[in-house]
């Protein structure tokens, strides 16, 4: 049985509400992580830095590794683990979606996706150097931001392989007309849902086995075009529904994100019809009080998983 985290970490800038990375988001996010009981096997970060004037305030002392976000964030949980009397230590693997560069040397800011694993755990391929794009472009927009598929293969302690998917989806088009007229807007974009559909090509035309997990911040309401398309045309099992056994009302009531006065349920993990959702251990809805509280506009999602085996 492993357990898997996907986590907005909104650039660990929190304390500024985003506008800046800061040292007391990289280490209060990892101090949390270690304390964990049942440390997760693997962690899916979505809204993490480079290096970029944004990220220069978590960055840059000693011992942050290579320099990075991700190798300040590595390097502060190996220290907090390392404090608690913690063996486990994680490798963690970075995919970059967008630079925002005012030169070709200097960027302002940047965005991508982070997978950790645990040490025990045997990765046998990524696509780290080469993300899979899949923004919805109908149009030229110079400022449209970069959207990326993180995929990761590992073998896991009994020599299976599984599979894991990260990704964060666009917000819904603010030039749609739907945008302004429906109830609804989260995971109702045309944009949204043409980003997922091709984040779905993708995991078909490169997935390698039947045991995969697909993870992220999808910007996606439970029951929504998006979420529908995943679990009822590609078929994949969503873990909240699986483990509280409810439906998309009650789904929706547990918000895993908040802006301003809105609190949503937009962050999900789906698996393969291959991979058993346990539990949802650990898990808490935003603006709870718990560990994680006050860290991000998001709460982690933590499940614990198993693979079905076969008749």
């Amino acid at each position: 049985m492993l357990r898997v985290m996907s986590y907005n970490v909104r650039y660990f800038g929190h304390p500024t509400r985003g506008v800046a990375s800061t040292r007391r988001g990289v280490t209060g996010i990892a101090g949390s992580i270690a304390r964990m009981e049942a440390l997760p096997d693997l962690i899916c970060l979505q809204e993490v830095e480079t290096r970029s004037v944004r990220a220069s305030m978590s960055v840059g002392r000693p011992g942050d590794g290579d320099g990075t976000q991700l190798g300040a964030l590595l390097c502060a949980l190996d220290l907090e683990l390392e404090q608690l009397g913690k063996k486990d230590r994680y490798e963690a693997y970075y995919f970059g979606a967008h630079q925002y560069r005012v030169t070709d040397t200097f960027a302002a800011y940047t965005t991508g996706l982070a997978v950790l694993a645990k040490r025990g755990l045997s990765v046998l391929a990524h696509n780290a150097e080469r993300p899979h794009e899949i923004t919805h472009r109908p149009r030229k927009v110079g400022l449209k931001q970069t959207r990326i598929a993180a995929h990761v293969a590992f073998q896991n302690r009994k020599g299976e392989r599984v599979e894991v998917f990260n990704t964060h989806l666009s917000l819904p088009s603010f030039w749609s007309r739907s945008f302004w007229t429906e109830q609804f807007r989260m995971g109702y974009g045309a944009n949204q849902l043409a980003e997922a559909r091709e984040l779905v090509r993708f995991i078909q035309r490169e997935r390698q086995t039947e045991h995969f997990l697909v993870t992220g911040d999808f910007n996606s309401l439970p029951g929504s075009p998006v979420d529908r398309m995943l679990r009822e045309e590609y078929g994949l099992v969503d873990a909240f529904r699986t483990a509280r056994h409810c439906q998309d009302d009650s789904a929706r009531a547990f918000p895993t994100a908040g802006f301003m006065n809105l609190k949503m349920h937009i962050d999900h993990m789906y698996a393969s019809p291959s991979i058993h959702w346990v539990d949802l251990e650990g898990t808490q809805p935003f603006g709870a009080r718990g560990e994680f509280n006050g860290l991000s506009d998001h709460v982690p999602l933590i499940a614990r998983f198993d693979l079905k085996r076969a008749a």
